[in-house]
């Protein structure tokens, strides 16, 4: 690759062979691997945080030959500063691996190896499990009842419950039910089924339950704006593309009105989603398929939702417990 005036701006605590190196990484990821915009955002804000503490803590601009040569000590270096920022573990775990996403295609690209990543043990992180919502409050949440008495145009009352019905229904992020065009519902409300482009954009096909697809058309029938088949299903209230921050804070209103917790999150309907299924006998393989899941375990935390639940259910009934 031939260097450019504009790739040694924004990496300027690197020399121009490793800055070089760094937007072929950022390339492949968008490119080969088709990771989505947020996502090679994130990678290339961690490795840039890594080196660019790197550079401050060796005193020198970061090279091919400095990566080599870093030892342990370094990166444990890096882990105490970003601690003493208060950065959590878990964003902590994200920034190492994407330092070392960055170290293996150096190394594919036989540009040498960064044996000090791989030396140093990431931070341990606390298992947690996801928090669905009760069937009752999914389902009040995916109806307009609980904004009865906000000063909002209705048509966007409508828009929002159809939004999260998506969510509860069909197991979808917010990401995937913004990302619908108009076309992809029928104006009939007879759609039972939609192809939804996932992380990775790969496209799987999720059902869409009766009740969804009649919030879906009734939120297009009252909503002012023109919808061109081509153009995004969901718009905002001046038209254009739909913020999924409007949605978080739709529910965090929600939340308030039925007196749930902070966990009631869109993303916990996906979850609730996922855990009612299997509680009422769903196939995991299946759950997994519906939800877009790379790896059967991924799937499988919801198991141990449903089992906790249950353990709770005879902890608070049984008379000896």
């Amino acid at each position: 690759m031939r260097m450019t005036a504009s790739t040694t701006t924004q990496f300027p605590f690197a020399s121009a062979e490793l800055a070089a190196e760094l937007a072929r990484w950022l390339r492949q990821l968008s490119g080969e691997r088709r990771l989505s915009p947020r996502t090679v955002e994130a990678y290339a804000r961690d490795v840039t945080q890594f080196l660019s503490f790197l550079s401050r803590h060796l005193g020198t601009g970061v090279t091919l030959a400095t990566l080599s040569r870093l030892k342990p000590l370094d990166v444990r270096a890096f882990m105490a500063a970003r601690r003493a920022d208060d950065v959590s573990s878990r964003s902590l775990m994200r920034m190492l691996a994407g330092a070392r996403s960055f170290a293996r295609f150096l190394e594919r690209n036989g540009k040498g190896s960064i044996g000090a990543l791989a030396a140093v043990r990431g931070p341990k992180l606390a298992k947690t499990l996801p928090r669905p919502l009760s069937i009752a409050s999914a389902k009040r949440i995916t109806t307009t009842d609980p904004r009865a008495g906000e000063e909002r145009e209705p048509w966007i009352l409508a828009r929002d419950a159809a939004v999260l019905a998506l969510l509860y229904g069909s197991g979808l992020r917010i990401s995937e039910a913004l990302g619908l065009k108009r076309k992809d519902i029928s104006a009939r409300g007879d759609t039972d089924s939609i192809s939804v482009k996932g992380k990775g954009s790969k496209l799987r096909v999720v059902p869409v339950l009766p009740q969804v697809a009649s919030a879906i058309v009734e939120y297009v029938a009252v909503c002012p704006y023109d919808l061109p088949a081509e153009g995004p299903l969901f718009v905002g209230a001046r038209g254009g593309p739909l913020s999924p921050r409007i949605l978080q804070l739709a529910m965090a209103r929600m939340r308030g009105a039925l007196g749930l917790p902070a966990t009631a999150t869109p993303h916990a309907l996906r979850h609730s989603f996922a855990t009612h299924l299997l509680a009422r006998g769903g196939d995991l393989r299946a759950v997994q398929e519906l939800l877009g899941h790379a790896s059967l375990s991924t799937t499988q935390i919801y198991t141990a939702v449903d089992t906790q639940r249950l353990l709770e259910a005879y902890r608070n009934a049984h008379p000896r417990a």
